[in-house]
């Protein structure tokens, strides 16, 4: 099945569950996930790091001086970020806790406990997240952005996500937003589809909220 196809079936199921997702992907239309399947887990969780707090824009930014650093141009490797001068990265405009984050990645890339692409996708959910938030900085929501946007992954609610609790509130036009655990029962409903769910309550229109 194609990620488009896997994608319909996933909003068929979610439309059948209520009138107000019925009604919400109605007006949003087709899920249209950007998935960068081909970054290894190394260059997904470093550019998860750099991006933390900032807008696409300005991310985006750092990202390509970033990039200048390197000889070829290119992404850096593990080895070039595993021994980069501090100072280099900070000109960069990266702060010295992401900086440490970062290098932590590369060095953990190069000791084999973030695993390469082939190795990840063999792993359980759970299991990559256990292994991945041992490294500092690196926490939950970011392997499950690693999950969703590189790995693929078709069943990921990541709850501490504010924009999803933000979804969730205006879809049923709640007075507050829920809480991860009360997120995470309710999502149970949405298995084994709660990615897709998620990138439709990360675009939950704000006239929802009414």
């Amino acid at each position: 099945m194609t990620a488009s196809a896997s994608h319909a079936t996933s909003a068929a199921f979610l439309t059948a569950l209520d009138a107000d997702w019925a009604q919400a992907i109605a007006r949003i239309g087709p899920c249209r996930l950007d998935i960068r399947a081909a970054r290894e887990p190394f260059e997904a969780l470093t550019r998860a790091v750099a991006y933390q707090q900032l807008s696409t824009r300005v991310g985006d930014v750092l990202i390509g001086r970033l990039k200048a650093l390197s000889p070829d141009g290119d992404f850096p490797t593990p080895d070039y970020m595993a021994g980069a001068r501090f100072e280099d990265l900070r000109a960069c405009g990266f702060s010295a806790r992401k900086i440490g984050t970062m290098q932590a990645i590369a060095s953990a890339t190069l000791s084999g406990l973030v695993p390469t692409r082939s190795e990840a996708l063999d792993m359980d959910d759970e299991a990559l997240i256990a292994r991945l938030i041992t490294l500092k900085g690196i926490g939950r929501w970011t392997v499950e952005m690693l999950l969703i946007f590189t790995l693929e992954r078709t069943d990921i609610l990541p709850v501490d996500d504010m924009g999803v609790q933000e979804g969730y509130r205006r879809l049923k036009r709640l007075a507050v937003r829920p809480k991860p655990a009360q997120l995470r029962l309710i999502g149970q409903d949405w298995a084994p589809h709660r990615t897709v769910a998620s990138w439709y309550l990360w675009r939950m229109p704000a006239d929802r909220a009414d």
